[in-house]
């Protein structure tokens, strides 16, 4: 990568923010552009630094994350969203995808598992903590609901393959190194994926998918 991935953190505590800080830019490849303590500077941030991805805590003083959420999409602000939260509510994170976030995640995941997270919404996918999916499938289970059905026909066995290790939270150079195949070919298979499955999203497909049975989220 040429230029290092360009990033906006926002949380109200700023140890924690020290923290996230130092490791996320550990990575070598991430450099943090501002901070802000609260929602209204936090989106002041992402409108004048323009970042690739911003890093958000939901409960901030004046907006929480789920507000800046909603705003930089309304005012259609080139940046990925990525929420770090305590909170795995269900209301957060189903108020969290619905304004738009590109990901979820859990201040409990490692240091590892935050810096991936940011790649993988630099890279135009959904980042969701595996334990977030689970929730999502287990409430839309328990509520009845039929698995969808999907409108085209079982993936072939290498799109299932990718399905796996997309359920896995592994990004498309990562999926290609595993399977020995081309980044291109990666992203065709997604592509086939989402149209098989009637999604349109990282995110959708995984949930779909466990629910059809043709994944498990604890893989």
């Amino acid at each position: 990568m040429s230029e290092p991935i360009r990033v906006v953190l926002a949380d109200d505590h700023a140890v924690v923010r020290k923290g996230i800080r130092d490791f996320i830019e550990e990575a070598g490849d991430i450099v943090v552009v501002a901070e802000a303590a609260d929602g209204d500077a936090a989106l002041e941030a992402i409108r004048s630094e323009r970042p690739d991805v911003a890093v958000l805590d939901i409960q901030m003083p004046h907006r929480t994350g789920i507000e800046v959420t909603r705003a930089v999409r309304d005012e259609r602000l080139p940046v990925g969203v990525l929420v770090l939260t305590a909170y795995d509510d269900d209301p957060y994170v189903q108020a969290v995808l619905e304004a738009g976030a590109n990901g979820y995640v859990l201040k409990n995941a490692s240091s590892e598992e935050i810096v991936q997270a940011v790649h993988t919404v630099y890279e135009g996918q959904m980042a969701l903590d595996p334990s977030i999916a689970s929730k999502i499938v287990a409430r839309w289970m328990s509520a009845g609901q039929a698995p969808p059905q999907p409108p085209e026909p079982r993936p072939s066995p290498r799109e299932m393959d990718v399905l796996r290790l997309v359920a896995r939270g592994m990004t498309n150079k990562a999926i290609a190194a595993q399977l020995k195949i081309s980044e291109r070919t990666v992203q065709g298979h997604i592509a086939s994926l989402f149209s098989k499955l009637g999604v349109n999203s990282r995110t959708e497909a995984v949930v779909h998918a466990a629910q059809l049975g043709w994944v498990s989220l604890n893989e």
